[in-house]
């Protein structure tokens, strides 16, 4: 079974798709009308969701510094937190990507793609009994464009000039014309909170299928669920608990003692040893996440373009994928689109490992001595190993990496985004411009790399309100192209997304939007006694 065929009779199992829709996905996938009315009715006859029960899941990423504001979410442990409680107004399909309604049930483009009108879901309460409003969406939005709300979101607000409502409808106005507006919406940092936020942008209180009962940063978050939710498809434990486990040790221990039914982050090495647990059940997920090394482009050492090419070229990414990813993904090209974007720009030259070119753009960089590298076991899965991985391959150039493991606590506040060079990772975004918005605009905050290039955003700005979708595509091969190889970011690979669970969890969705059923595990999950 293809993942397109398992994903529609996931959908028909869980109630969400009729035989009439399944018959005609199938068959335009190439499926026979014979096979796909089997696969319809034995999908049918599948277990129902079942309601009732406490999940337990131990995360990594979770941090003292943590916030409670969804601008402001930066770990793994957030994004899960977030989704829990809080709705945006569009989510996104979980195989094919594309713009699904939310809070917003419907949406309308101007011609030109530059004034949506969106149709906001009406009968909707707030976990405070407080319900929904036009303005409580201009409200939020309207914050996340406020510099000082330091929103992870505020580089795909940048776009938006004027946020308004006619009626009861929302209205965005654009600075230029974008087609993929929808989909930018999905950004998770952009959770619809009462007046937007304004009054306590901590208090976690959205119209998600959850409600938090506590919250203790680094540590905990616990939840109930909302009896009052508006969707009658998620929410179907009575309780969760989000354990912070930023040790992989400890995240297996609890799941194979079954403290725990689900854990994140699941390091390659370990996926045979937990195989032979008969309670277990690996998850492995295609999608858009890629693991990074980021240098900063206008910090010394790294200012130099000669030693960024260096660093890449003394990269051996393919022993790096089997040894660290035991072969969950897919070698990286120093740029961070794959294939599972739409458009794509194929023909670009993969980036291999080799110390003869590192070695001639490190001596004509003029630069001696040791390069720092900051890592940590919370960057990603392996990447202390990746790290010194890494630092044998740039030996052979004559290339000296000195690699500083820092302590998980703290990293993402004091080492990444801060420091000139260190390991991280990023889940992918709904589509190519939001990609580079979020990490490669220059006025973008999460711009991990200090890629400050004016050419690069006009190209940007251009591509967006393209709609000629060879031009657009073919401006994406000349943004690839600058970031490949004028940028700070080495991208070695693509990651599958590697996490576990009890084998009493059923209706877990792959989710090419991200990690973790896109955040959304918690949600759509159910437990089997």
């Amino acid at each position: 079974m293809t993942d397109y065929t398992k994903y529609l009779t996931d959908q028909v199992s869980l109630g969400k798709m009729n035989r009439r829709e399944f018959m005609g996905r199938a068959a335009a996938f190439g499926v026979t009308l014979a096979v796909a009315g089997t696969m319809f009715d034995t999908a049918a006859k599948a277990q129902e969701p079942k309601r009732g029960g406490n999940l337990k899941l131990g995360l990594e990423g979770a941090a003292a510094t943590d916030s409670k504001d969804p601008a402001k979410a930066l770990s793994q442990f957030m994004f899960v937190v977030n989704r829990n409680w809080g709705d945006m107004l569009v989510e996104s399909e979980p195989l094919t990507g594309q713009p699904v309604p939310a809070l917003a049930e419907s949406w309308e483009p101007s011609a030109d793609a530059s004034t949506w009108t969106f149709n906001i879901r009406k009968g909707v309460k707030f976990h405070d009994g407080k319900e929904l409003t036009v303005d409580d969406v201009i409200k939020t939005l309207q914050r996340h464009t406020d510099e000082k709300s330091e929103s992870g979101a505020l580089g795909v607000m940048k776009s938006i000039k004027e946020i308004k409502a006619d009626g009861d409808k929302l209205v965005l106005v654009l600075s230029e014309g974008n087609a993929d507006l929808p989909l930018l919406l999905t950004d998770y940092h952009l959770v619809i909170q009462p007046n937007g936020g304004l009054d306590d942008p901590n208090a976690m209180i959205g119209t998600g299928p959850f409600k938090v009962t506590s919250f203790e940063a680094g540590v905990r978050a616990t939840f109930e669920r909302n009896k009052d939710d508006w969707r009658q498809d998620r929410g179907y434990v009575d309780t969760v608990e989000m354990i912070a486990m930023n040790d992989a040790t400890a995240r297996i221990a609890a799941l194979s003692s079954g403290q725990v039914h689900y854990i994140n982050r699941v390091d390659p090495k370990t996926v045979d040893l937990l195989k032979r647990a008969p309670t277990v059940e690996i998850l492995s997920t295609s999608g858009r996440g890629h693991y990074v090394f980021i240098m900063h482009a206008n910090t010394a050492p790294f200012d130099n373009n000669d030693l960024r090419l260096a660093l890449k070229y003394a990269m051996d990414r393919e022993t790096m994928l089997e040894k660290v990813l035991g072969g969950y993904g897919k070698v990286g090209n120093d740029f961070p689109i794959n294939e599972t974007y739409a458009l794509f720009p194929e023909g670009i030259e993969q980036r291999a490992y080799d110390p003869d070119k590192a070695a001639f753009h490190y001596k004509k960089s003029g630069h001696s001595g040791s390069v720092l590298l900051r890592t940590s076991d919370v960057a990603f899965p392996g990447a202390v190993d990746a790290a010194v991985l890494y630092q044998e391959s740039a030996k052979k150039a004559g290339i000296e990496i000195e690699v500083k493991r820092e302590p998980g606590d703290g990293y993402w506040s004091n080492v990444w985004n801060v420091q000139p060079f260190s390991t991280s990772y990023w889940g992918g975004r709904p589509t190519q411009d939001q990609m580079y918005s979020t990490a490669y605009l220059s006025t973008a905050d999460w711009n991990d790399t200090r890629f400050l290039r004016p050419d690069f955003d006009k190209i940007l700005l251009e591509a967006r309100s393209e709609l000629d979708e060879a031009k657009r595509k073919d401006m994406y091969r000349t943004m690839a192209m600058m970031v490949r190889d004028e940028g700070g970011l080495i991208l070695p690979m693509f990651n599958d997304f590697v996490n576990a669970c009890s084998k009493q969890v059923k209706g877990y969705v792959h989710d090419i939007g991200n990690d973790m059923s896109n955040g959304f595990v918690a949600t759509r999950v159910w437990l089997d006694a």
